[in-house]
């Protein structure tokens, strides 16, 4: 891609993303990287699907049905109907992000899809924009959210949920692309998306609701500062690293180089990770990690006396506040819940989270879990999330298990007919959509880049 501002940008890395932003073209985008967009983008769809019918969701969509127009161009997922961009793109953002299935990227520990592809997929419908436009977008979404997750380094994730706080700033480059904004356009974009930049980890210790909340905000408030920017509405040039900016408000280890890391050249949405257990990501190691063990060692549950999580310390910062789950959502937090769906029932997938996170086998294994801070595990997070376990079995055998790669990792990662197999199964886990309806979006979203413009998935146009 042509980098004609070069001089003047070189030292500043919120004009460098921002004008990479603006100007990424279908053309500088390498096919496989194409292909891996379409792949998270079905899916995003699937997982959206999946939150129909979720307690939450459904406030939030009860919400936009009572603000919003009752007719537009964007499309709600889980309703099948049409509203404005912003509050299709809250609903949908909301939606994709219940079931916990949806993707994630290691190194920046940020949920791209849930605030990435919600804006985009709105204003594409709502622009009559092409198939190659929204991929683009989409491209220019992950690139900048991973980056600003990067810059705000493991300190903002210890307090602030990243998905919701960066999320914001690749939910307007998603909707900034796609209204065209030119560089400095899209700059105030980023501002005035980040000075909205929300999202605390609190509501894990009361199993409130705020997780949808929080991609809602991101989705709809990234999407508005894009809108306002085409407008010509200003936001703060160094919202990221500014005095008064995200990072010194919410960081004390933020490292501006990440902002323009090889922008170009290093297409972080390809390092970008799908979801195999419907738990929080930081459990996916250690429940990979048990699953071999036992099946290694031909281990049953009560075989076990004690199972060790040997994790880094994010692990214990998120998870270590969820002890006794209460609701299915807050046991998707929670280690010992999750080891105790692997260890009985050898899932930690939706149908096992709803009918058995309280069952009496689960919550005896529960009990024999706890979390120890690996120094090894530690230092390679959050580039690598190595799943490390010991168990010690009723008789005093003690083993040891290692995954080098949780399933979904771009080195463990899930064939096209497995995507499809799964979000299938996520569109039919609340009758979102049945097989055939999926079948149709799956052939839509593997020829997207034909397409001359973007259809409703799932409404009759």
């Amino acid at each position: 891609m042509n980098d004609t501002n070069a001089p003047t940008t070189a030292n500043d890395p919120t004009a460098r993303l921002a004008e990479f932003a603006a100007t990424l073209r279908y053309e500088d985008i390498p096919a496989p990287v194409l292909r891996r967009a379409e792949d998270l983008l079905l899916d995003w769809i699937g997982s959206a699907l999946a939150g129909r019918g979720a307690r939450p969701v459904e406030a939030i969509a009860r919400f936009a049905r009572t603000m919003g127009p009752a007719e537009g161009p964007a499309e709600v997922l889980i309703e099948r109907r049409g509203t404005s961009p912003v509050f299709a793109a809250m609903v949908n953002a909301a939606a994709s992000h219940f079931a916990e299935q949806d993707d994630v990227h290691n190194s920046s520990v940020f949920h791209p899809a849930a605030v990435v592809f919600p804006p985009a997929l709105a204003v594409a419908q709502a622009l009559g924009a092409s198939g190659r436009d929204l991929l683009v977008a989409s491209v220019a979404g992950y690139e900048v959210g991973i980056r600003v997750g990067e810059f705000l380094g493991r300190s903002h994730y210890r307090i602030f949920h990243t998905t919701g706080t960066a999320g914001t700033i690749a939910a307007a480059a998603a909707a900034g692309r796609l209204l065209g904004l030119d560089p400095q356009r899209m700059r105030h974009a980023f501002g005035s998306a980040g000075t909205q930049a929300a999202g605390l980890w609190e509501f894990l210790r009361d199993a409130a609701d705020s997780k949808q909340l929080h991609t809602a905000h991101a989705a709809g408030a990234g999407l508005t500062a894009a809108y306002l920017a085409a407008d010509g509405f200003t936001g703060a040039q160094r919202i990221l690293d500014g005095e008064r900016g995200m990072a010194a408000g919410m960081s004390s280890d933020a490292d501006p180089a990440r902002l323009a890391d090889r922008l170009g050249s290093r297409w972080a949405l390809a390092e970008t990770s799908f979801k195999f257990h419907a738990s929080c990501r930081h459990t996916h190691p250690a429940a990979d990690a048990l699953l071999a063990l036992m099946n290694e060692r031909r281990l049953a549950a009560g075989d076990i006396a004690e199972a060790v999580a040997q994790v880094h310390q994010g692990a214990i910062d998120v998870l270590g506040a969820v002890v006794q789950p209460l609701t299915v959502h807050q046991a998707k937090f929670s280690m010992g819940t999750v080891l105790g769906l692997i260890a009985t029932t050898g899932r930690a997938g939706l149908a096992e989270f709803d009918e058995r996170f309280l069952a009496d086998e689960v919550k005896a294994f529960r009990d024999k879990v706890r979390m120890e801070l690996d120094p090894e595990v530690d230092t390679a997070y959050p580039n690598r999330w190595i799943g490390k376990l010991r168990v010690r079995t009723n008789d005093g055998r003690e083993f040891s298990s290692r995954i080098e790669e949780p399933r979904g990792d771009p080195g463990n990662t899930l064939s096209r007919p497995e995507i499809e197999d799964k979000a299938i199964r996520l569109a039919g886990y609340r009758q979102g959509a049945t097989e055939a309806e999926m079948r149709r979006v799956i052939d839509l979203v593997w020829s997207l880049d034909g397409l001359d413009k973007v259809p409703k998935l799932l409404v009759s146009p």
